[in-house]
């Protein structure tokens, strides 16, 4: 029995929908590793920094900057990926690419599923104890 037309790009929406889910879970459970093994990494600088004097939003800030160069590089780096296969997405999404709306719907919510990831390891950053880091040094 052969199915009809929309059958077959129903199908191919809902794994593409499942595939783009899967792969923002693994993005957001990867760049989480990668911010809480840096902020581990760097508790000793920041119980330093506040044993110096510097305040709880300012850590906050140098692990959200670290954060950004990165998601911002592979944001520009995927959209310019998502333009240039703008010929197979189309082939197999029936779309096109370029739509302005969609490119930025995907990078909003990159952006937020990257400032949810790293807003548990900034928040530790924080509440790092000053004098257990100056302790260990």
């Amino acid at each position: 029995m052969e199915e009809p037309e929309w059958q077959r790009e129903h199908l191919v929406a809902w794994i593409f929908g499942i595939f783009a889910c899967l792969a923002l879970v693994l993005a957001a459970v990867g760049l989480y590793s990668v911010v809480s093994y840096t902020v581990a990494q760097r508790v000793n600088e920041f119980g330093i920094r506040l044993a110096l004097g510097a305040q709880r939003g300012h850590l906050t800030r140098i692990v959200f900057a670290s954060v950004l160069g990165s998601v911002g590089g592979g944001i520009v780096v995927g959209l310019a990926l998502a333009l240039a296969m703008n010929r197979v997405i189309g082939q197999w999404g029936g779309s096109d690419a370029r739509d302005p709306l969609l490119l930025l719907a995907g990078v909003v919510v990159m952006s937020l599923v990257a400032a949810l990831a790293s807003a548990v390891p900034a928040r530790r950053a924080t509440g790092v104890d000053p004098m257990l880091a100056l302790r260990c040094e």
